[in-house]
């Protein structure tokens, strides 16, 4: 049972998003009434699927939606990798009983709507969450703190709406507006594109209908798909090194520039490629890591604090561990909420610093080629689960109990 503020509080979330959506929550749930602003003029995700590891699952239960979300998870039993050249298996990392055992929770895959969904009828069931559509932010004005009432925070929309608060949380992702105000630094464009698509199971060759996500690791590029929505549909993302100078943005792919990618990868996966109908085409940007990400009575979470690449397959776990770490740095300061942004911070920078370099490090092994290939196709030879297990313990046995252990050994540096 969560403590209540002791007096009224109010925060604008900027960010509708998994990250924005969650955040709303842990913060109701604690008696802060929010108003959440999303720039769109629908409440939704994208068709596209997600993993969710343990450590994801610990974060929902502590929000009260974990249940609703494993309804619609489906539950896989093991992690795969291959190698796109040849076909060999790289590593098959079971993920059943003895995982679960270790970390408390399943791994699992989720359509992306399903997982917002679930989240979102949280926050329609919450009376002090009021969810405003078309909100694109275009102007802040943020004071100095102090929980005064009196609205030190506030945010006016394109449309010309103007919201006050005590507090802001950034959850507008990699070009948030909420940074921008804060740190103003730019993204670091990858050169990576990522392509994806949702195609029926029945699209899907027989022989790759895997309970498992799969990651086909070819030079430069890499194909990944698994089952979404109780095995009805097959997720399949692709990824490469793009020729070209890259923008961030998202807009429509191109089946012929997809191909041009993945000509020396054998056929068995290869032949994925031509599934889907449409594409979306993802040219992805991160940030290098930075110490502070709380200034005042404004924070940020999620890919607006530590936007990070796909490697890992953590950008919304991360987001939803930020959100109730979040909660309880509120509950810790009993409610001063420029006192709690401080320590929320310092709670997560090295733990959100060391999975983005980590996935930087991962999209180079996925990527190898020449000798750098054979070296990550010996990695994992001979390996029991318990070690891999163990080499993703920091990672996966995230305990919200413990969730704000780490901000004892970070150096405050505001």
């Amino acid at each position: 049972m969560v403590n209540a503020s002791p007096k009224p509080l109010t925060v604008l979330v900027v960010g509708g998003g998994i990250g924005g959506m969650a955040a709303a929550l842990a913060l109701a749930r604690l008696g802060v009434s929010v108003d959440l602003l999303e720039q769109s003029a629908a409440i939704g995700e994208i068709g596209a699927g997600l993993q969710l590891g343990p450590n994801a699952f610990a974060a929902l239960d502590a929000l009260g939606v974990g249940d609703a979300v494993r309804r619609g998870a489906v539950f896989t039993d093991r992690l795969v990798m291959m190698d796109a050249i040849d076909c060999s298996e790289v590593a098959s990392l079971p993920v059943g009983e003895a995982f679960r055992a270790r970390f408390g929770n399943p791994y699992a895959v989720s359509h992306r709507a399903d997982l917002h969904n679930a989240i979102h009828e949280g926050v329609k069931a919450h009376p002090l969450i009021r969810f405003h559509t078309s909100a694109q932010v275009e102007h802040l004005d943020i004071g100095d703190g102090g929980n005064s009432g009196q609205g030190v925070v506030r945010a006016t929309t394109r449309d010309g709406r103007t919201f006050a608060a005590d507090a802001i949380v950034g959850c507008d992702g990699v070009k948030s507006v909420v940074r921008a105000k804060l740190v103003g630094d730019a993204p670091r464009v990858s050169g990576h594109v990522v392509y994806r698509a949702v195609v029926p199971t029945a699209d899907m060759p027989e022989d790759l209908r895997w309970n498992a996500p799969v990651v086909w690791a070819g030079p430069n590029c890499h194909l990944v798909h698994y089952p979404l929505r109780h095995g009805e549909q097959y997720n399949l993302v692709v990824t490469f090194h793009s020729r070209y100078d890259e923008e961030w943005g998202v807009t429509e792919g191109s089946q012929d520039e997809v191909l041009s990618y993945f000509e020396g990868v054998h056929a068995r996966p290869r032949q994925l490629l031509s599934r889907p109908t449409s594409w979306r085409r993802w040219s992805t940007a991160d940030r290098d890591p930075i110490a502070q990400w709380s200034h005042g009575p404004a924070t940020l979470l999620g890919d607006a604090a530590h936007p990070m690449m796909q490697y890992l397959a953590q950008g919304a776990c991360m987001a939803l561990e930020d959100a109730v770490t979040l909660g309880a740095a509120i509950e810790a300061c009993d409610f001063d909420l420029p006192a709690a942004f401080q320590l929320y911070a310092r709670a997560r920078v090295a733990r959100c610093a060391r999975v983005v370099l980590m996935v930087r490090e991962m999209g180079r092994l996925y990527h190898a080629k020449g000798v750098e290939r054979l070296v990550r196709n010996s990695l994992w030879v001979h390996h029991t689960p318990e070690r891999f297990y163990d080499a993703v313990e920091w990672l996966y046995a995230w305990d919200p109990a413990k969730c704000l252990a780490d901000a004892s050994s970070t150096v405050d540096t505001v």
